[in-house]
């Protein structure tokens, strides 16, 4: 079995200090530091036979590394989780990390954008709201690293890391016909803007349904914002065939399902079995417990640190790519 590598973390950990003071040490800046901490660190990585980085600590030598992360909505479990991932990763190499939230305004977002710009930093991670294109492409223009996650924009050459959201809704429509249901729904937010995984998931379960032998209905299918979702599935609720089963297209509107579910006096999964797209912190202690296709967002996270980190070190150009990552089905008590 390989070795694991020891890390700052390891370091830190150890000695009882922050992983930053371990950086600072490595990188020879003692200013605040007390020579009692400058011994300890010493004696603990000899004792634990830390080697650092190298090519991380020549990048970060230069100069002081900003990277900016413009999220399009922080409310959604996946992009906190995301940002939770990235970050730590990134402090390892001593890189830091200013994070901005657009509230899925696109002007918010741009203004974010060009604030970060005007900090100069390395490296951007873009959550992108809806139509944003020309101060993408001027970020694209000026050679500054750039990955989007979630979302892919069209007509632009970008790293881009996102699920394979077909596939997600595949297996919630697929678990769900096993279960013995047909008359099954789905909820989303707006698809007005061409935000790439929602009309993708929608595809998704078009296509799963028609694999199934299944005919598509309308009238199973809303995408709307997320004040409107309470009347659209009391709407739903109130036609001669009601549905038998929900899919949430992410992690907000599953919590609007289950209010209105809860509303209603609805039992999951007797009355109304449920699955949600994007696994949530509650689905293990919610009653019944709740099936999810969860996103690998350990996998995710460190693969955006990663190309990142590749970019900064390697200044030849490479090929942008599109990284689409397998959900996983969380089999649990609702459906």
């Amino acid at each position: 079995m390989k070795k694991k590598s020891i890390t700052i973390e390891d370091v830190a950990k150890k000695a009882g200090i922050s992983k930053s003071t371990v950086s600072q040490y490595l990188n020879k800046r003692y200013e605040y530091m007390s020579q009692g901490t400058r011994e300890k660190i010493e004696q603990i990585i000899h004792e634990l036979n830390f080697h650092p980085n190298e090519s991380a600590r020549n990048l970060k030598n230069k100069k002081t590394t900003l990277v900016g992360i413009v999220v399009a909505n922080i409310r959604h479990a996946f992009s906190t989780e995301m940002i939770r991932i990235i970050e730590n990763a990134l402090e390892e190499q001593d890189i830091y990390v200013i994070i901005c939230n657009s509230d899925d305004n696109p002007e918010k977002e741009e203004h974010h954008i060009r604030a970060l710009l005007s900090r100069k930093v390395d490296a951007l991670i873009i959550f992108p709201t809806e139509t944003n294109a020309t101060i993408y492409q001027q970020v694209v223009e000026e050679e500054i690293t750039v990955v989007f996650i979630d979302r892919i924009v069209e007509g632009l050459c970008v790293d881009t890391i996102l699920l394979d959201n077909h596939t997600a809704a595949s297996l919630a429509v697929s678990k769900l016909v096993t279960g013995g249901h047909r008359k099954i729904a789905m909820f989303t937010l707006p698809t007005k803007s061409a935000i790439s995984p929602r009309i993708e998931r929608i595809e998704g379960y078009k296509a799963s349904l028609n694999a199934c032998g299944i005919p598509f209905k309308t009238d199973f299918l809303y995408s709307g914002e997320l004040h409107t979702l309470q009347t659209g599935l009391t709407k739903m609720f109130q036609l001669k065939e009601k549905p038998n089963a929900l899919i949430a297209g992410n992690d907000l509107v599953l919590r609007e399902i289950l209010h209105f579910l809860k509303v209603q006096k609805l039992t999951i999964p007797t009355d109304v079995a449920v699955i949600g797209i994007d696994d949530v912190s509650y689905a293990d202690i919610y009653q019944p417990s709740l099936t999810t296709i969860a996103q690998p967002t350990e996998k995710m996270g460190l693969k955006v640190a990663e190309i990142i980190l590749n970019r900064l070190e390697n200044k030849e150009k490479k090929e942008a790519g599109v990284y689409r990552f397998v959900p996983e089905l969380k089999q649990r008590d609702s459906s």
